[in-house]
């Protein structure tokens, strides 16, 4: 690895941490995200020559306040400005520095930049774009180009957010212990939403779908300072197991190959392995939740050596555990999945159909309705359903895929409606 590499990989290391210590001296996210910016810059040009610091966070911290500090003094605000004695450049005050981070609480700094990223006030496509600037550093181009906008446009969607984070007036002390657990679980949502709109892409050439690898290490970084927290062990082992099947999703045309038919040869065994090691260690805190129960639904197709092999009866059950700690209509079609598989077509559609009304607008609902009513003779409605889900498809790979069952209904014609 080249130096500058070696700089790169350093400095996105420690930007959660550091841009966090910033953010709590400041008090403002703009200044504080300038400021470390500006310490990126002169680690840029003076770590190749000198050679790493001891502690790049200290660092980067230390170099990133000092610079923050004039930065504010030459806009001439009125923030109230630490002793001189404080922030002067001599001495040992980078190594004074370094040895009061192992005795501030650092994992609330982290904490507070990510809840700020998540705040209520902000709408989910917001959420994912201000962490994925603040907290992850990618730059406003990728974003944009990720969520298939304009650089200008994306650029207004970040400065509202940040607007908002601002006038909601996010509080900077330490929280407690009852508002951590809360801020932990808004944290934890908000990066599962930044791997499903990685995930999610059924495009393998977006660039949305780096997200999914940005969310697991912003997890890993969760689990590294809350080790003893079993829901973000749940977490980072279900995106890992999702992950795993990364390869073998698409083919070579990339167009969309099902869970049952994938090559399971291709699945990332290594993922797997520390997928199940995370859950085994979570579900030993005998404090079940919805990623776990999630974690363990994914785990039982990674043990599956074949689709056959799959242990449906028991992740129907699991699903009917999440139903009742976190309702809701997406896990209950997740469900009638499950029970064709057990009971056959029919009474999973019987499942299925009440469950129009909420999600008409949901592309797997139609999907998964389609290919019920096909199995059973049903094909004009089925074609129906097809037709809204084509209607729905957020993407060339899933609107393709849909278009293969319609073929196979073409092809089969002749076939007695059963209606």
């Amino acid at each position: 690895m080249t130096d500058i590499a070696w700089i790169d990989v350093a400095l996105a290391s420690a930007r959660p941490k550091a841009l966090g210590a910033l953010l709590r001296y400041f008090r403002d996210l703009d200044i504080a995200e300038e400021a470390f910016q500006e310490a990126c810059l002169r680690a840029l040009r003076t770590w190749p020559d000198k050679g790493p610091p001891r502690d790049p966070v200290a660092w980067l911290i230390f170099v990133g306040r000092n610079s923050g500090i004039d930065a504010v003094r030459r806009q001439a605000k009125t923030q109230a400005l630490p002793d001189e004695e404080l922030i002067s450049d001599t001495g040992d005050a980078e190594a004074n520095l370094a040895e009061r981070l192992d005795g501030s609480n650092y994992r609330d700094d982290i904490l507070r930049l990510l809840f700020i990223c998540c705040h209520p006030d902000l709408p989910a496509t917001q959420q994912i774009a201000l962490a994925l600037r603040i907290v992850s550093g990618l730059s406003v181009q990728q974003i944009a180009r990720a969520f298939l906008v304009s650089e200008s446009a994306m650029e207004q969607r970040i400065t509202r957010a940040k607007a908002r984070v601002a006038k909601a007036g996010v509080p900077f002390e330490a929280p407690g212990a009852d508002e951590r657990a809360e801020r932990l679980s808004v944290v934890g949502a908000m990066v599962y939403l930044v791997f499903n709109e990685g995930y999610s892409s059924s495009d393998p050439k977006r660039d949305s779908c780096a997200f999914a690898g940005e969310a697991i290490r912003l997890a890993r970084l969760l689990l590294h300072i809350f080790p003893a927290e079993p829901e973000i062990m749940g977490l980072l082992a279900l995106m890992l197991l999702q992950n795993s099947r990364e390869s073998a999703r698409f083919d070579e045309n990339g167009q969309i190959v099902l869970l049952e038919d994938q090559d399971r040869s291709q699945w990332n065994r290594e993922m797997i392995d520390e997928a199940l090691a995370l859950l085994d260690k979570a579900i030993r805190h005998r404090q079940p939740g919805p990623y776990q129960i999630q974690a363990a639904i994914a785990a039982l197709h990674g043990r599956a050596k074949r689709a056959e092999d799959t242990d449906w009866e028991q992740i129907e059950l699991l699903y009917r555990t999440l139903e009742r700690i976190q309702p809701s209509p997406v896990i209950t079609l997740n469900r009638a999945v499950a029970i064709s598989k057990l009971k056959g077509p029919e009474e999973a559609l019987a499942i299925v159909e009440p469950l129009g009304e909420k999600l008409d607008s949901y592309f797997y609902y139609h999907g998964l309705r389609g290919n019920l009513l096909m199995q059973i003779g049903r094909n004009a409605e089925a074609r129906e359903a097809f037709d809204c889900a084509i209607a729905l498809a957020k993407s060339s790979a899933e609107a393709a895929h849909i278009r293969m069952q319609l073929d196979r209904l073409k092809a089969d014609a002749s076939a007695p409606d059963a209606r």
